[in-house]
């Protein structure tokens, strides 16, 4: 029986139990890095990276490893193509230690909160009382609750393939993430990142949505930017009714996407383009 090679000390280096031999990897990596965090002073990194862009064909079969080495790959973009320091994770701009654990948040309970705020005039105040409702018709200022679970889609490990191979054809630049998570949805917590910090001030929140999502639309974290974030999806909603239900969790959890977004800025307006879409992009101002 051939055994599968274990995790290089860089790799086992990303994992609190450093010292568990049990992981595994046989895909090769391009040349990369782990990454600590500049802020916290710690010699454990948050995660590795890659030193230039990620090779096509590669984030796949990373991910159909995960269950073995422990690492979900991420697809990772800077603050801009002209930034040297690959910011946020070239230069170690990530804070996992201020993050809680995601499973210590229920999604729908962030979520009404987070409609409370968002549809608030603090949250707005541009806005007069009817332009605000008419941004969230029908549901005005009451949260609607969780969208119903459509009925099974297409296989996630298949659809999230193919989005990470279509983001790299598009964004050849974007550099190879791993972190050490045993979920899509917890990687952005593990990690660090910060990107809805003026929304949100624990990533681990963020991660409880994700995982709620995982379970309902077969949903998969794959790329990570600065404040941007990219999932694959692969049980999109099917008519205008179960995407408006769709829209306000998204407009709770990233109201920059229905107030900075395509217009009309509108609930309504924005779930119309989630309709069979499987993709789902997120962006915090």
């Amino acid at each position: 029986m051939i055994s599968e090679p274990p995790l290089p000390a860089d790799l086992r280096a990303l994992f609190v139990d450093a010292a568990d031999a049990g992981r595994s990897l046989s895909v090769p990596l391009p040349p990369g890095r782990p990454v600590v965090p500049e802020e916290e002073g710690g010699e454990r990194p948050a995660f590795w990276l890659g030193d230039g862009p990620a090779p096509a064909g590669l984030w796949p079969r990373l991910r159909a490893e995960h269950a073995r080495s422990g690492l979900w790959p991420l697809l990772l973009d800077s603050l801009d193509d002209e930034d040297e320091e690959y910011r946020p994770w070239g230069n170690g701009e990530v804070l996992p230690g201020d993050m809680s654990s995601p499973g210590e948040h229920d999604p729908d309970a962030l979520l009404a909160h987070w409609w409370t705020w968002n549809t608030s005039e603090a949250a707005e105040d541009t806005l007069t009382p009817a332009e605000r409702a008419a941004v969230t018709a029908p549901f005005g200022r009451t949260w609607p609750g969780l969208a119903p679970a459509p009925p099974v889609g297409a296989d996630p490990d298949r659809i999230v393939d193919g989005l990470a191979e279509h983001l790299l054809a598009g964004h050849p630049s974007l550099r190879l993430g791993l972190v050490a998570a045993e979920r899509g949805a917890d990687a952005v917590t593990v990690a660090g990142w910060t990107g809805p910090m003026n929304h949100v001030g624990d990533t681990a929140e963020v991660s409880a949505v994700l995982r709620s999502w995982e379970e309902r639309f077969g949903a998969r974290v794959v790329g990570v930017g600065f404040a941007t974030l990219v999932l694959s999806v692969a049980a999109p909603p099917r008519t205008r009714e179960s995407a408006l239900a769709i829209a306000a969790e998204h407009f709770a959890f990233c109201p920059d996407n229905v107030w900075q977004g395509q217009a009309p800025h509108t609930l309504a307006a924005y779930a119309e383009r989630l309709v069979d879409d499987h993709s789902w992009t997120f962006w915090w101002d």
